[in-house]
């Protein structure tokens, strides 16, 4: 690999340093054990939480050993929101969402050879740390105006909302893990996104104390933004997680398919492993023929693979085909099918009734009279198969899985219809 640098630049995974020369420097005389925290505040990570991942990846490809952290005790407390304070979790929740953040992380980072990587939990430093202790050993280091400068902290203190002292000191908390990691185990690099640097720096500031001498860096990685506005990692339907049951992969998969030509560029660049090359190949066919969305169909397969398998991916990529007409919707099982038409226009009904009648209510159509046009122009299909008659009633024999129709207005225009009663 060139340079991890040069590499992470080329991507566009440089957005704050402290130190970029000293950094190149600690990598090239490396490897350099390095670390990266994600909080349980939720029962799943998503796709902002991947950025991180695989940037991790790419450093440890390089040939660095990565400590991949999930907070037990930064968990209970919670990094500061911009608007209002936490909903702090049972211990327990916690805890158990600590184990399912590590079993999403672990597949994506490597466990063997020379630099094989190493799950860490803050839980272990803090659960057996008194208060006093807590106070006079790391407490003292931290200056109060330092703290109230730092972005995530002045702009709560500026609002209605103001900051509690638990969340004040959680950048103390994540200072110290910095430290903690240094002492243990030579981590002399943390990682994270932009938007954490006050937290990150609060580590690099709390060893330089501790040990003057110590050459330790932060890195931080850019907020991801969308051409159009809207947040990266979001769609209509909420966060993309991680989770296969919070997020299922056929939606996962679609959020890559049907990303902005504007964006495939950044977003090879940032969730790719692909060569240079390879990329700037794909950059060139979108921008020639952006209607065949040869970057998107890239990302998609290769994301959805990397999170979620090949064999998911396999089952996703023949129900986007098979929805369009391009394969067999019978033979997609039936947790794919459910998950595909879950992202569609759907209606449930208690008995079938006309195909007419069934475009018009799950709003195919504006109308019964414009259903009928759709019929006698050809347009309609039940199941990938055209509708020949105005009047034409599908049988139960004809329901997928005993429970849905698949209904299409031209080529790409889905909806789909539930049957409860049949």
């Amino acid at each position: 690999m060139t340079d991890i640098v040069d590499e992470l630049q080329w991507r566009g995974l440089i957005a704050l340093s402290t130190d970029e020369d000293a950094l190149r420097k600690a990598f090239a005389d490396g490897p350099v054990t390095f670390y990266c925290g994600f909080d349980p505040t939720a029962p799943s990570l998503h796709l902002g939480n991947l950025v991180q991942i695989l940037t991790m990846r790419r450093i440890q490809q390089a040939g660095n050993r990565p400590l991949g952290l999930v907070g037990g005790a930064t968990g209970l407390i919670g990094d500061p929101k911009p608007n209002s304070e936490r909903t702090l979790n049972e211990p327990e929740v916690v805890a158990q969402w600590v184990d399912r953040l590590r079993a999403q992380i672990a597949p994506l980072l490597d466990f063997e050879g020379p630099h094989a990587a190493i799950m860490v939990n803050n839980l272990d430093w803090t659960q057996g740390l008194s208060a006093i202790e807590f106070l006079r050993d790391i407490g003292k280091h931290f200056r109060v105006n330092k703290m109230i400068a730092k972005e995530a902290v002045s702009r709560r203190l500026n609002s209605d909302a103001g900051i509690s002292y638990t969340e004040f000191s959680y950048q103390i908390l994540q200072g110290m893990d910095f430290l903690e990691l240094y002492r243990r185990h030579g981590c002399t690099l943390q990682t994270g996104g932009s938007d954490q640097w006050g937290n990150l720096t609060s580590g690099t500031d709390l060893i330089h104390r501790v040990d003057p001498e110590a050459e330790v860096h932060a890195l931080g990685t850019p907020l991801i933004t969308k051409a159009d506005g809207t947040k990266f990692g979001k769609t209509e339907s909420g966060t993309v997680w991680l989770d296969p049951e919070m997020t299922t992969p056929y939606a996962f998969y679609q959020f890559w398919l049907n990303a902005d030509d504007r964006d495939a560029s950044k977003f090879l660049r940032i969730f790719s492993f692909r060569s240079h090359e390879e990329i700037e190949e794909l950059e060139k066919q979108t921008e020639e023929r952006p209607q065949a969305r040869a970057a998107q169909r890239a990302l998609a397969e290769e994301l959805t693979t990397l999170v979620h398998g090949a064999e998911q991916t396999a089952a996703v990529t023949a129900a986007s085909k098979a929805l369009f007409g391009q394969g067999e919707l019978a033979e997609l099982d039936e947790k794919t099918l459910a998950a595909s038409l879950s992202e569609v226009p759907h209606v449930q009904v208690a008995e079938l009734g006309p195909v007419i009648d069934l475009f018009a209510e799950v709003g195919l159509v504006a109308s019964k009279s414009a259903a009928r046009r759709t019929v006698k122009e050809g347009g309609a299909y039940v199941n990938n198969v055209k509708v020949a008659a105005e009047d034409a009633v599908p049988a139960k024999e004809d329901l997928l899985h005993g429970r849905w129709l698949v209904l299409r207005r031209g080529k790409k225009n889905l909806a789909a219809v539930e049957v409860t009663g049949a």
